[in-house]
């Protein structure tokens, strides 16, 4: 596959089965398999995790983290959009309330 391609989840989880099934070292199994060592070692090392062979984040933990990350940066978007619908409503009301008195006609 090309370089950036996510493979799937069922397709990594076979790979990785067949890894730690055989005992050729992890470069050897990507090579026959065509994908690349960079890609197989961190399947592994993360299913490992998940399975409580090896401390660290496990794939839900790590889920569970982006989503509360982009959560936070929604939220933080959310307000700043607040804001500035605010300030652009009070802007308005200004001009409106100069012309009033200019006697200008206000185009909405």
């Amino acid at each position: 596959m090309a370089k950036g391609t996510r493979y799937p989840a069922q397709f990594r989880a076979e790979v990785i089965r067949l890894y730690k099934t055989s005992t050729k070292p992890h470069r050897e199994v990507a090579e026959e398999l065509r994908i690349a060592p960079e890609s197989l070692q961190p399947w592994v090392i993360q299913a490992d995790v998940d399975a409580g062979d090896r401390a660290g984040l496990s794939s839900e933990e790590r889920d569970e983290l982006r989503l509360r990350k982009e959560n936070r940066a929604l939220r933080e978007e959310r307000e700043i959009l607040k804001k500035a619908a605010a300030f652009f409503a009070k802007e308005e009301n200004r001009i409106a309330a100069r012309a009033q008195r200019l006697r200008v006609p206000c185009s909405p």
